[in-house]
């Protein structure tokens, strides 16, 4: 697969194989058959992040082989965002032609959203001083007056400068109503719109006869938690990167929810804050014994959830778990299965024609 063409003819191949291999993984734990969610065929990331190569007087986007580390040329990325393929060879073009915006450049990072909106971060090598900020206005306004929704944002060792702000707002529909989520350049997003979309409403089938609260871990800018709130008397969600956790609140209010509360900690604190191993002053205000959490959702890292967490979420008659790793995935499968069954198994295909697949999990106290 090269950068600037997709093998769009073998999609349904490798659908199938991931299917496959999923459901081979996961026989050991006597799962049903996966409910599978295809992925947009083209234009389904909203993110991308090229290097910036200088060829004498040329100045292009590039990536590298994963195999051979070759030096890839990308005019146009057909994974990405039609809105990032609009913009990138405008603003390419832009900084070639403008010394102040063109010097010791590295790197330009693309978010973008449904809604029509997209941050571009441009990386430089060098000290980012007042000829740049009047060069950046200048381009920002051309590209404005273009027809982008745009933020620009500027990046060197230990400075970002900002034009306007950081973040742009994404609406998605998802079951019957709009959602609000903030998103934060720089901080994790899921980076294919439509498979969010799709995880979002299947999370919501598997939880729609859920009882009393929710308990989430990792919950990031509040993406699962808002969109569960409907399915449950009260969410209490952790988060522990600072601007995800100002994303989430602002996500909160916008979306007119009033259920929901978000505690900045790692879930490994907050395991040690619930089995009262251990007392945190930011939850000095915080009832947990108010709480009924008979569901737990866990969205972490490819890492998987650390033993003292599987232990905790143990306690739980329900477990939602998504997982972008089916490896740790099936790892913490081998101690949940022993007091829980999976009652529901989901393949989002959120990574197309690579080896990777996010999975998702509804666990059930035997």
């Amino acid at each position: 697969m090269t950068p600037e063409k997709l093998p769009i003819e073998h999609y349904d191949d490798q659908l199938a194989e991931k299917t496959a291999r999923l459901t081979a993984m996961m026989s050991p734990f006597n799962a049903p058959q996966p409910d599978v969610y295809r992925s947009p065929v083209s234009h389904y990331r909203m993110r991308a992040e090229f290097r910036v190569w200088h060829d004498e007087g040329d100045l292009y986007h590039i990536m590298f082989d994963q195999q051979t580390k070759a030096r890839v040329r990308v005019d146009q990325f057909p994974i990405a965002s039609e809105l990032i393929n609009r913009l990138m060879p405008v603003l390419i073009a832009a900084v070639k032609q403008d010394p102040a915006l063109r010097r010791k450049i590295f790197q330009i990072d693309y978010l973008s959203t449904r809604s029509g909106k997209i941050i571009a971060s441009l990386l430089y090598h060098r000290k980012l001083d007042d000829e740049w900020q009047q060069a950046a206005t200048a381009l920002r306004d051309q590209l404005r007056a273009d027809g982008f929704d745009i933020q620009l944002i500027g990046r060197a060792a230990k400075t970002k400068i900002m034009l306007d702000q950081d973040y742009v707002d994404e609406v998605l529909p998802v079951a019957g109503r709009d959602m609000i989520y903030r998103q934060v350049e720089n901080s994790f997003t899921q980076p294919n719109a439509e498979m969010n979309i799709q995880m979002l409403e299947w999370a919501l089938k598997a939880t729609e006869n859920a009882t009393g609260d929710l308990l989430e871990l990792y919950c990031g800018n509040g993406n699962f938690s808002l969109a569960l709130a409907r399915n449950f008397r009260r969410v209490l969600a952790t988060e522990i990167a600072k601007p995800s956790v100002a994303a989430a609140q602002f996500n909160i209010a916008a979306n007119q929810i009033d259920n929901v509360q978000i505690i900045r900690m790692a879930a490994e604190d907050f395991t040690q804050a619930l089995n009262g191993v251990r007392e945190f002053r930011r939850l000095q205000d915080v009832d947990l014994s108010g709480y009924e959490c008979n569901t737990i959702f866990v969205d972490p890292p490819r890492s998987g959830l650390d033993d003292e967490t599987v232990k905790m979420v143990a306690g739980y008659d329900r477990i939602l778990y998504i997982s972008c790793n089916p490896e740790t995935l099936c790892a913490n499968l081998e101690t949940l299965s022993k007091t829980h069954r999976v009652t529901r198994l989901a393949l989002f295909d959120q990574f197309p024609y690579t080896h990777h697949m996010e999975s998702g999990v509804l666990l059930e106290k035997i």
